[in-house]
């Protein structure tokens, strides 16, 4: 007999709670909340074994009709978006005892996307002394971008010993929610062009696909996983 408290599921077999968390957090991890993502991407993102696309179509339509992510079409491509009310049921998804791993193993690339959450919840809303601690600012321009992604890199260097060879999944991940992931990509070749940092080739220290994905990859050079800094 099932329990009473037993999540809703489709006729696929997803779980319904835990499907919809899945789909706001990838779409937040995917930079969901400060510009559109492609529908096709997400669902790439959150698929797992033995699902199909069309298993999550009925949780898009909910999520839309709730008022938890907006979609548009574009050159025929449907991209979607999170709004805030996305992010309120994101957060009591995840703090919803109905939200647990329903395999025998978590993939690592959900384990940190949730572990990023966690860290952008203690730099957004965590408080001190009954107050609470003010939002990280947005990075609004390459300018404003250069002296922070320096400072990460310094700071990522001298922590851990890395001999000048920073990843750029690390410096991504300290960076945070304050760029989008297009613009980060966008500003650290832009400081390549410059000569402020060298982005060299090679494979983070595991092979882990999402530090992989939040490594680089252009069309023209290809996969870049390191900076090198060439300013003083």
């Amino acid at each position: 007999m099932p329990a009473k408290n037993q999540a809703k599921g489709t006729e696929s077999g997803v779980n319904e709670h835990q499907a919809k968390t899945r789909l706001l957090l990838a779409l937040w991890d995917m930079g969901g909340a400060k510009e559109e993502v492609k529908k096709s991407e997400l669902i790439k993102r959150i698929l797992q074994t033995k699902e199909k696309a069309g298993d999550y179509q009925v949780f898009f339509e909910q999520l839309e009709k709730e008022g938890a992510i907006a979609s548009v079409t574009k050159n025929r491509s449907v991209k979607l978006s999170l709004t805030d009310k996305g992010l309120q049921m994101l957060d009591a998804g995840l703090k919803s005892p109905d939200f647990e791993s329903s395999g025998k193993q978590v993939r690592s690339k959900d384990f940190n996307t949730l572990l990023k959450w966690i860290r952008h919840l203690d730099g957004t809303v965590s408080t001190s002394n009954g107050q609470a601690k003010p939002t990280a600012a947005v990075i609004a321009s390459y300018e404003e971008f250069q002296p922070v992604a320096l400072k990460v890199y310094d700071q990522l260097n001298q922590d851990y010993n890395l001999d000048d060879l920073v990843p750029i999944y690390r410096i991504r991940r300290a960076i945070g929610d304050r760029v989008s992931r297009s613009q980060f990509n966008e500003w650290l070749l832009e400081m390549q062009a410059d000569d402020i940092l060298q982005l060299l080739e090679g494979s983070v220290e595991d092979s882990a696909p999402d530090k992989l994905e939040d490594s680089i990859t252009t069309k023209v050079s290809g996969l870049r996983c390191y900076a090198k800094r060439l300013t003083p």
